[in-house]
């Protein structure tokens, strides 16, 4: 399906400008419960999709935002090509909006880079109904290139999101996942030693005293590599890193509030009673406390990093990490820029923006 609505989106927004009505951009909901509630009035962006164009000899895809992810991942893997950053669906009608404004993702995120550095440009509308566009489609244009990633991970709270363009790089040609029996402790130890050396590992994930590692490339580079870290082959390894992505994995089954970890990769594991899951070389680690404590947010700070409270948060809770007041001066004005009136997603983020 090809369809551009922009014009009705546009006309959308426009009165609800005038009317000042707070918007929620819905796209399928697969992500919906990321972030805080959201109270206004449904903006669908789903009837806006369909991939605009995709030349597989430039690596450069541009895709409408309610175009659903499965479609997209289809077309580039016809090509033998990837989005690198290996994004989570968490529903079968993930959008390509959904995933940029939330900038989710997965267990290459380490080895490759963030969501937003595969963002080459977008369309937006602004709060006042009006379309921008940023940066470009070509890799070396890099024209209003920090506007497009600013809007990448604000939740719709700063612009509608209309087209993006995207970097996309070719699947690697062999896959080869290996375990070792540890404990967390010995796993960051082998995650940091494997992060400073040429060795292609592109995804790590520690869980109930196993650490898997996903070596990629080339069949002489993982025979390498099998050799220099060995481990025992996991046959399973695809249907492993697909659990972990899309948060199926039995460690996710739990109801209790989940925590997600953002800290240096090399910094201490937090003494609180919980379970543990760990990606990203340690960089990312989820948490599921035994009961609700505010200790993880403390032993954050003082690791310089963050937590935000992913799944099963309740309604009067705060999702993200407080922010000093200095940058949320910042965040105030960015708002005010691009969405004077305060319609588009508000609260999402922090309850004031």
């Amino acid at each position: 399906m090809d369809c551009d609505a922009t014009d009705e989106l546009a006309a959308r927004v426009r009165s609800a400008a005038q009317a000042r009505t707070p918007l929620e951009t819905r796209g399928s909901g697969s992500k919906a419960f990321y972030g805080r509630v959201v109270h206004g009035e449904p903006l669908a962006v789903r009837q806006h999709c369909g991939i605009i164009d995709y030349d597989p000899q430039e690596l450069v895809m541009t895709a409408r935002s309610g175009t659903p992810l499965k479609e997209i991942e289809a077309a580039l893997a016809a090509s033998g090509q990837h989005l690198p950053f290996e994004p989570p669906h968490f529903g079968a009608g993930a959008t390509l909006g959904g995933t940029l404004a939330c900038a989710l993702a997965g267990p290459a995120r380490a080895a490759v880079g963030p969501v937003r550095d595969f963002v080459l440009g977008m369309r937006i509308l602004t709060g006042d109904g009006e379309v921008l566009q940023f940066g470009g489609r070509v890799m070396k244009n890099v024209a209003g290139y920090d506007v497009t990633r600013l809007m990448v991970g604000a939740l719709g709270t700063l612009g509608v999101l209309l087209d993006a363009s995207l970097k996309v790089l070719p699947r690697p040609q062999c896959e080869l996942t290996l375990t070792f029996p540890m404990d967390a402790r010995e796993a960051l130890v082998r995650m940091n030693d494997w992060a400073l050396t040429p060795l292609p590992v592109s995804a790590t994930c520690w869980v109930d005293d196993t650490l898997y590692a996903r070596v990629q490339g080339s069949a002489a580079a993982l025979a390498e590599a099998r050799q220099q870290i060995g481990g025992n082959e996991f046959a399973a390894g695809t249907s492993f890193w697909n659990a972990v992505r899309e948060h199926t994995h039995p460690f996710f089954a739990s109801a209790v509030p989940l925590w997600r970890l953002h800290v240096a990769a090399e910094s201490a594991l937090l003494d609180t009673p919980g379970r543990t899951l760990i990606e990203w070389n340690g960089a990312q680690r989820w948490f599921a406390p035994r009961d609700a404590t505010e200790e993880v947010r403390g032993h954050c700070a003082r690791c310089g990093g963050f937590a935000t409270r992913f799944r099963h948060a309740r309604a009067d809770q705060d999702i993200f990490a407080p922010l000093p007041e200095v940058l949320m001066r910042v965040h105030r004005e960015l708002k005010r820029t691009f969405d004077p009136h305060g319609i588009l997603n508000p609260g999402r983020l922090y309850a004031d923006l």
